[in-house]
């Protein structure tokens, strides 16, 4: 069956329902979700969205802080959208009746986060994604030109003569759709459950930069993933995210012996970056031989049960008092800096297709993402894609300059057993992990590239609509993309560490890797 909405939109987090409220005044726009509307990273955001509106603060400041955070590969213009853009955008989910926290003046509450010089953070209790969410769906639903498609399986674009014209995708009942649209938009977030240890949710597999790169899109930086430094670590437990915000807040990390430890990794001690914090926390562990906790009891109980409510309901459940008890962390797989490689506007390299948050790849984030920018980027972008997406601004090269360092040699891989899921994870995390080498990035990426071209083998030959197969071959693809990129970048930077190579190397280095999609057809 064919559909004809104006505008698709993949994905019902921030960036997509933001792009959503701009284009439905214009024409009719589908947004398809693959769970239910309300599962995306977006929800899952606890600590805030950063934005400079203090009278301490500038978007100057805030720009100097993300620079700093990104480590040398930041696209400095697309930086500056982020920063000045973002405070009307703010500001207008203020007006739509956001419930950010206020302090006892009546004023928007500001809290402070990792590499921040000044306290910018706005924040709905410890469930801002949330709080976010409920009130851009909230105006989506009243939208009589939006249409959403739960439990969608999205399995490719539409390309006509170089441009996307569409998607195909399975609905919930199974049935077989084309959408064809003037312009397609990917915000399908990001690509957390590639690694074993993640703070994600089971959607974020990296569908929308396997998409694009199967249509033949340029994706970019995908060896830069940021490891959070604070999940909980109960064996049996999830790996639930405990906020940087609870660091912000006065929150210290402690080894085994309740010592205090960060100030002899970094002079920022427990508001260090955060891949400085993850790693410092496994090199704590591996040098007491014992665990690493986030303690909060020199505070006010009472205090941290309300300020951070759900982190408290969280621990209650494993039979921890937040307030009182130190809380075993430790690092996850969070945030991947890289993905489908766009301009200021969204706009990827094939005419079409666009992309905004997680997914995209602006160059905001570059070597390592600063606390609280990702639903801030999300929202700014997302808002600019759907001006992009109606035809305005005039089209314009990306790259914007930056250098790229481009991916060489055979894409394909020998056919073998394609790796389950679990194996996938796995072997990312501990080959494409935090601390990663020459010897096992080059098994990893053998693996991959072998177990990439069996699952494409199995993916023919399976039924068109088996939901499992085509995740899993997603799943593999993000996994290979990155592992590649990893092994191609000799340095160490940002949230990427080499054992092999663990300095900074700006003479070689300070450059963009990319890969152009493979043009897969199934």
């Amino acid at each position: 069956m064919y559909l004809s909405p104006d505008f698709v939109v993949i994905g019902s987090g921030i960036a997509g329902l933001r792009a959503a409220i701009a284009l439905a005044p214009v024409g009719r726009v589908l947004i398809l979700t693959k769970a239910e509307p309300t599962e995306s990273n977006t929800g899952y955001a606890q600590g805030g969205i950063a934005v400079a509106l203090g009278e301490d603060d500038s978007p100057e400041l805030h720009a100097s802080d993300t620079i700093k955070a990104g480590d040398g590969l930041c696209d400095e213009d697309a930086v500056r959208v982020l920063v000045d853009d973002g405070i009307k955008y703010v500001q207008e989910l203020v007006d739509w009746g956001t419930r950010f926290d206020r302090d006892e003046n009546g004023r928007l509450a500001r809290g402070r986060e990792a590499a921040h010089s000044v306290r910018r953070v706005l924040h709905a209790g410890d469930a801002t994604g949330r709080e976010i969410a409920r009130v851009l769906w909230n105006r989506v639903g009243t939208l009589k030109s939006v249409e959403t498609a739960n439990h969608a399986l999205v399995t490719g674009l539409l390309v006509e003569g170089g441009r996307v014209v569409g998607v195909r995708f399975y609905d919930q009942l199974g049935f077989p759709r084309d959408a064809h649209a003037r312009a397609t938009l990917l915000a399908t977030g990001g690509a957390g459950r590639v690694f074993r240890e993640t703070t994600n949710p089971p959607v974020a597999t990296g569908d929308g930069v396997a998409l694009a790169f199967h249509a033949g899109a340029r994706v970019a930086d995908l060896e830069f993933v940021q490891f959070h430094p604070t999940a909980l670590a109960v064996p049996g437990a999830p790996r639930f995210l405990i906020s940087e915000a609870l660091r912000g807040d006065g929150g210290r990390l402690v080894n085994g012996r309740g010592q205090p430890f960060m100030g002899r990794y970094h002079p920022d001690g427990d508001l260090a970056p955060r891949d400085v914090v993850a790693r410092s926390i496994v090199r704590e562990m591996d040098m007491t031989g014992g665990s690493v906790f986030l303690s909060m009891s020199h505070l006010e109980p009472d205090y941290v049960v309300q300020r951070f409510p759900t982190i408290a309901d969280m621990c209650r459940q494993v039979r921890l008092d937040l307030g009182r008890d130190p809380i075993p962390v430790g690092p996850a797989a969070h945030y991947v800096m890289g993905g489908v490689d766009t301009d200021l506007w969204g706009r990827t390299s094939i005419a079409g297709l666009l992309a905004a948050g997680e997914v995209a790849c602006t160059g905001v984030h570059g070597a390592n993402r600063l606390a609280s920018n990702s639903l801030l980027e999300g929202l700014v972008f997302g808002a600019r894609a759907a001006e992009a997406m109606q035809g305005s601004p005039a089209a314009a090269a990306i790259r914007l300059g930056r250098t790229p360092a481009g991916i060489a040699g055979d894409h394909r891989g020998a056919a073998s057993r394609p790796l389950t899921t679990p194996e996938v994870r796995d072997l990312m995390w501990k080959s494409v992990g935090l601390f990663r080498t020459r010897e096992g990035l080059q098994r990893a990426v053998a693996t991959l590239d072998a177990s990439y071209a069996s699952h494409r083998g199995a993916l023919e030959s399976a039924p068109a609509d088996d939901a499992d197969a085509w995740k899993q071959f997603n799943l593999v693809t993000v996994a290979r993309l990155i592992a590649r990129a990893a092994l191609r970048r000799e340095e160490s930077r940002g949230a990427h560490y080499r054992d092999d190579f663990p300095k900074r190397d700006d003479i070689h280095w300070k450059a963009h890797i990319t890969e152009d999609g493979d043009h897969t057809t199934l």
